[in-house]
């Protein structure tokens, strides 16, 4: 009978997607009752039906009518719509069934109160298990939205329903019963984090995730749609190099963009394409993610030479795809003021790939700060390959150890450890941990096979850097500079200057040309800014971010000639007086 609870056709099994087969098999072993469906289950999920043609259904019509074939009793629940059936033929049973036992239920027997349905259902399937054995008479019930059936929380503060509920589904995940009547309970979510976990981590359940279509996937959906009529293109465009372009979105998405494209006749264009891709990821992301503008490469960064060859040979190997040789992340270390953030930025302008930013996704509400960060990982996932940036990560990854938050803190820096290390992403997620206090970030974050690569950047060490850096800003900055000598200029100001700070000179100097109505900004005016220009005072502070830099260098070229003989040991002692 196990061989017919999937489809009659073995074939059938071999073009399932890799998750519906995780899900047959554990299905065929008759060894769970209850499984939770996570991910992306708002989409339409693709069925091949053989080797050209594809199918693209709702996740309720995929179990119920290409997993389980729409036999026997296939039911489902929300707190909406309350009980439904596949098919009209197996409510009509349900009703004449239950109604002969409980003739005072009415319509009870379909309610959206999870306490009156459930008793119901438990009822009719161990009925129907007895009657089946004979034969063979399967039970599904899909419960979706279940979240809010057995929500995340502390057991101590759930209501009395809510307990129920999830007693209810842990009996059923465990119910003999259930197991030898063929009675299995799905759960559709789009968080796990957001489920109970003590149903979610119970040994008894099965726990499968529905991905993102990937690009083949985005492609057969297009060709599909494009059959239609309905996708309408900008000359020199196909299917396949929108699919190519449009990663992180889901086949929801896509349809939403052909459709208005097509009910406006506006054709698709590329640059339009990635606009809509970055705002529809932002508003899925719920503010949790922020795409990074990449205006600029690495021919915008002032030296740093060594810094600068590392990610050129990485930007090679991406065009050339060896993403086996890339590291799975960077470590970007230096004082305040020196680009790391702009660096990080012109790297991912110079491989063409989009950069998205973390923005804070904690929350003071138990479970939602996991429920978010399951939600961005996930689009991290369907976008690759991207490049991640977390500013100040000393202070936004926290460590292992923290306290005070019903362990929340310790779960996110586990969660993200875990993903951070999994190397199936390498070259296709790339972390970047900018900080100017590496030494506060875990050894577990920044250990090879996470932040493999340690890079540091330092404030101009030479005349020549300095004069390199202020000509790299005035191209970034656009301004229109009479010719002077910069060396001398400097020789007269002589104070250590950060980019940061300098960009602010430039600024000055350019307002006090703008007032003069001139568009161009002379020596004077440089002379001037720089002589009112006080750089803010943290002398202390500024030396502990260049030692910490400096013990946190994997290559001895990249460090300043003032600190390249330093001996480690002292340098470890002074970071300690610093402290």
């Amino acid at each position: 009978m196990a061989d017919q609870l999937i489809h009659k056709d073995e074939g059938f099994i071999r073009i399932l997607p890799a998750w519906a087969q995780e899900m047959a098999n554990k299905y065929r072993s008759k060894t769970a009752n209850l499984y939770i469906l996570h991910g992306n289950i708002r989409d339409f999920l693709p069925h091949r039906k053989n080797e050209d043609e594809f199918t693209f259904t709702r996740i309720q019509e995929y179990i119920s009518d290409i997993i389980f074939g729409n036999r026997d009793i296939i039911v489902f629940y929300d707190r909406s719509s309350g009980v439904t059936f596949c098919l009209g033929e197996m409510a009509l049973e349900y009703r004449r069934v239950m109604g002969e036992r409980y003739p005072d239920a009415g319509e009870a027997l379909f309610s959206a109160e999870p306490e009156r349905s459930f008793f119901y259902l438990e009822k009719y399937f161990l009925l129907n298990s007895v009657r089946g054995r004979k034969g063979s008479c399967r039970m599904v019930l899909i419960i979706d939205y279940a979240e809010t059936i057995a929500p995340a929380g502390e057991l101590a503060r759930l209501s009395e329903e809510d307990r129920y509920r999830l007693v209810t589904l842990n009996r059923w995940s465990n119910d003999p019963a259930f197991t030898e009547g063929d009675i299995s309970i799905i759960l559709l979510t789009e968080n796990l984090a957001d489920i109970s976990p003590r149903l979610a981590g119970a040994p008894s359940v099965v726990r499968v995730q529905v991905p993102f279509p990937d690009e083949g996937i985005r492609a057969r959906f297009l060709r599909f749609k494009e059959r239609e009529g309905a996708l309408l293109l900008e000359r020199g465009l196909n299917a396949e190099r929108v699919a190519a372009v449009t990663s992180g979105l889901n086949l929801m998405n896509l349809e939403r963009l052909v459709s208005e494209s097509a009910a406006e006749k506006k054709i698709l264009s590329l640059d339009y394409l990635r606009l809509r891709k970055k705002e529809t990821i932002e508003n899925e992301a719920a503010g949790l993610l922020e795409f990074m503008d990449t205006l600029h490469d690495l021919s915008y960064v002032s030296g740093n030479e060594f810094v600068k060859k590392r990610f050129r040979d990485a930007a090679r190997a991406i065009k050339l795809g060896r993403l086996d040789v890339l590291p799975m992340g960077y470590l970007i270390s230096g004082p305040v003021g020196t680009g790391k953030s702009f660096m990080v930025s012109a790297f991912a302008g110079e491989i063409g790939i989009p950069m998205v930013k973390f923005r804070n996704f904690r929350s003071k509400w138990q479970g939602v700060t996991e429920s978010n960060l399951e939600r961005v990982l996930n689009i991290l996932k369907s976008m690759a390959p991207v490049a991640v940036m977390i500013d100040e990560a000393d202070a936004f990854l926290g460590d292992r150890d923290q306290e005070g938050d019903s362990g929340t803190s310790n779960r996110v820096f586990a969660q993200i450890a875990s993903f951070m290390g999994n190397t199936e992403y390498r070259g296709r997620i790339i972390w970047f941990l900018i900080t100017c206090r590496p030494d506060l970030i875990p050894i577990d974050l920044k250990r090879q096979g996470r932040a493999e690569e340690h890079l540091a950047l330092f404030y101009p060490d030479t005349e020549a850097e300095r004069e390199a850096l202020f000509n790299t800003l005035v191209r970034k900055l656009e301004l229109s500079m009479r010719k002077f000598s910069v060396s001398e200029m400097f020789r007269k100001f002589k104070y250590e200057f950060s980019g940061a700070d300098l960009e602010a000179v430039l600024i000055r100097a350019k307002l006090r040309a703008a007032m003069a109505n001139r568009i161009f900004v002379d020596r004077e005016d440089m002379e001037q800014a720089l002589e009112d220009f006080m750089p803010p005072a943290y002398p202390h502070e500024i030396e502990l971010q260049n030692l910490v830099a400096v013990l946190e260098c994997t290559s001895r070229e990249m460090i300043p000639r003032r600190f390249r003989n330093l001996d480690r040991s002292k340098l470890i002692r002074d970071i300690q007086e610093y402290k």
